[in-house]
């Protein structure tokens, strides 16, 4: 990444900087720190340089900086990260830090016992590489990827052969330890991410889930202006699934910017896509909807516990909110404990699974991935796992499935027998072709031999609730489509159909 590149705001979106201050990390030891503290490396906000200001010892810099090193060896810090984490990846920020900036860098991690002394930390301590040396650019982030490390304690960063850094990220997924009684599932110490929102033009989804209060409008979660009334969301997921029992809404310091109500949904699926959940028609209300008033905090009585792994915050409209917490305990139950048809489905064989799923969409590499994904733990996750496995396949793979309807306006009867797994069902989908008028009927079917002539693959519409006239309009409409948009659009009908069957796959 060049120096000049913007910050790197959304390269670890959601994984919280498990070492920054705030959340308890320490700076314990270094090799030396004559120029500027090595706790400057953990500072929450953005590094920042006067050209005019100066200590007695030189430049005043806002970062860690040695003195130059003339003596032969590297120059190191110890960190000891504020929550306990996997480790996914690390900025090591040389902003300001122009001709004076570490050349390169490594980082080692740990799992150190609690009461784990710097000496042993130092001198006696097997420490793991996680990112072996690398170059370091001057004055910019330096973002890269680590080898992954679960329950890291503590970081080692080393700087060859000296200079200076402006700070240290180290983003992973937080580990808290086990709890008996209810605990904000949602805080960034317990593991809760922020997964996507709407917008965050003024300030960062992830602040929502900070355990600290707010010191400025800056550190909450602020979406742009809008010139006429919107709704703007944020997708959170628990650090633990859990049964929740209450949920506060806090707008502190938004005053002439706060939301005027909040509705609150939520879901199980652990481990889900983000994107896939951005799209999920499964989230479900589990609190009433809430009015909302600047500067206060809101408490909101949970009517669905759960369980759930992520929850759906939605503003009415634009505007701020400080912090969101979800009050509740981690579960090792799921949805699926409780629906006696999932469980069935999870328990059949291979086999029978295959046929099940066959009968729904009949893409041969769609039907095994459904298979591979039990169990499903929720209806959520059975249904986002699908249309998540759909969009993943190939054109031929649509195309196949394509070939397990009749045409529309066919007449279902005389297909049956081909289309045996699936015809009951195409023939209810296609119920509104039924009472027909023999001009309409006779419009679609050379509609659909112009379509197929054109594009090259049927006509596939999800037709329950349309009439034959709606059908032969939408038909009519698509045609003048390019073939390779068109085929997204009727794959996009497929996914529907699809979701149609699973709802209704009897498995008796």
């Amino acid at each position: 990444m060049k120096p000049t590149d913007p910050a790197p705001t959304t390269v670890f979106a959601g994984l919280p900087d498990l070492a920054r201050a705030d959340l308890g990390g320490q700076a314990l030891a270094c090799s030396d720190e004559f120029f500027a503290a090595a706790s400057n490396l953990l500072t929450p906000g953005e590094p920042v340089f006067d050209p005019d200001t100066y200590t007695d010892r030189g430049k005043e810099m806002d970062g860690w900086e040695p003195q130059r090193r003339r003596a032969p060896g590297h120059d190191w810090a110890i960190v000891k990260l504020g929550v306990p984490g996997d480790l996914v990846g690390v900025d090591i920020d040389t902003r300001h830090f122009l001709g004076n900036h570490a050349p390169y860098g490594q980082v080692e991690a740990i799992t150190a016992p609690a009461d784990a002394s710097v000496a042993w930390l130092r001198d006696e301590a097997e420490w793991t590489v996680v990112l072996h040396q690398t170059p370091l650019d001057r004055g910019g982030h330096n973002v890269f990827a680590v080898r992954p490390f679960a329950g890291a304690t503590h970081v080692r960063l080393r700087i060859y052969p000296a200079g200076g850094v402006a700070r240290l990220r180290v983003h992973g997924v937080a580990r808290p330890a086990a709890s008996a009684e209810p605990v904000d599932l949602l805080s960034v110490l317990r593991g809760g991410r922020a997964v996507a929102c709407s917008d965050m033009f003024f300030s960062r989804m992830d602040n929502l889930l900070l355990p600290h209060p707010p010191g400025n409008m800056g550190e909450g979660w602020e979406t742009k202006r809008s010139p006429i009334p919107r709704t703007d969301w944020v997708i959170l997921a628990l650090g633990q699934p859990g049964a929740l029992h209450e949920l506060l809404i806090d707008t502190a310091l938004f005053k002439g910017n706060y939301p005027v109500g909040a509705r609150v949904e939520g879901l199980y699926w652990p481990d889900a896509p983000p994107h896939a959940l951005t799209l999920s028609q499964d989230w479900q209300a589990i609190a009433p909807d809430v009015r909302l008033g600047p500067d206060a905090k809101h408490p909101v009585p949970v009517e669905a516990q759960g369980p759930w792994t992520h929850l759906k915050l939605t503003i009415l409209s634009d505007g701020g909110v400080a912090r969101f917490k979800a009050y509740g305990l981690p579960t090792a139950a799921t949805p699926a404990d409780g629906d006696p048809w999932l469980k069935a489905l999870n328990g059949l064989g291979a086999a029978a699974a295959a046929e099940a799923f066959g009968k729904c969409c009949g893409a041969t590499r769609w039907v095994q991935a459904m298979v591979a994904g039990r169990p499903y733990s929720s209806r959520a996750h059975l249904h986002g796992h699908a249309e998540h496995a759909w969009w993943h396949l190939g054109d031929g793979d649509w195309r196949e499935a394509f070939t397990h309807h009749p045409r529309i306006g066919a007449d279902v009867a005389a297909l049956r027998a081909k289309f045996a797994s699936t015809a009951d069902w195409s023939a209810g989908e296609q119920a509104g072709v039924a009472g027909a008028a023999e001009d309409t009927l006779e419009a679609l079917a050379e509609g659909n031999r112009a379509y197929e002539a054109r594009f090259g693959h049927i006509f596939i519409v999800c037709a329950t609730g349309l009439t034959a006239g709606q059908m032969l309009q939408r038909l009519q409409a698509r045609m003048d489509h390019d073939p390779d948009y068109e085929l997204r659009v009727a794959a996009g009908e497929q996914a529907k159909i699809t979701a149609l069957r699973l709802d209704k796959l009897s498995l008796g």
